[in-house]
């Protein structure tokens, strides 16, 4: 299977200037635990997380203060939709990261996560009647 085939192709987009609270907002709203950060005076795109948000948290700073660019992780790792879930799953373990923002023609495309790969790899969830009978 292809990372295309597992990735989401909702990709939430904030800029540096947004206070972690917004970020955490928007990401909460669309049930995605990583944002793609487009900063128009750095190079390249960054990726704010969801453990980056907490860790902020747990250091006791002030989320309605502290801004998006202060803890975006910016030597991000790039999938391609082409990329076999394999080669995706052995960057983010080599990496240590759950997230993988997918590049197609340089432009974000999609994030693949850990979870999608593992709900592509898992057996298909059956429901407790449905064990029962089988």
């Amino acid at each position: 299977m292809l990372v295309r085939d597992a990735m989401s192709t909702v990709v939430l987009t904030v800029g540096p200037d947004h206070t972690l609270r917004q970020a955490a907002t928007l990401m909460s709203a669309r049930r995605v635990g990583a944002a793609v950060v487009l900063d128009p005076d750095a190079e390249g795109i960054g990726i704010l997380t969801e453990r980056d948000i907490l860790t902020s948290v747990g250091l006791g700073q002030d989320p309605d203060a502290e801004r998006v660019q202060r803890h975006t992780t910016t030597d991000v790792v790039f999938a391609a939709p082409a990329w076999t879930l394999e080669e995706a799953a052995a960057a983010m373990a080599h990496g240590g990261f759950r997230h993988l923002v997918v590049l197609d023609r340089g432009e974000p495309a999609g994030i693949v996560s850990v979870r999608d790969v593992i709900r592509c790899w898992a057996p298909e969830r059956r429901s407790p009647e449905a064990a029962v009978t089988a």
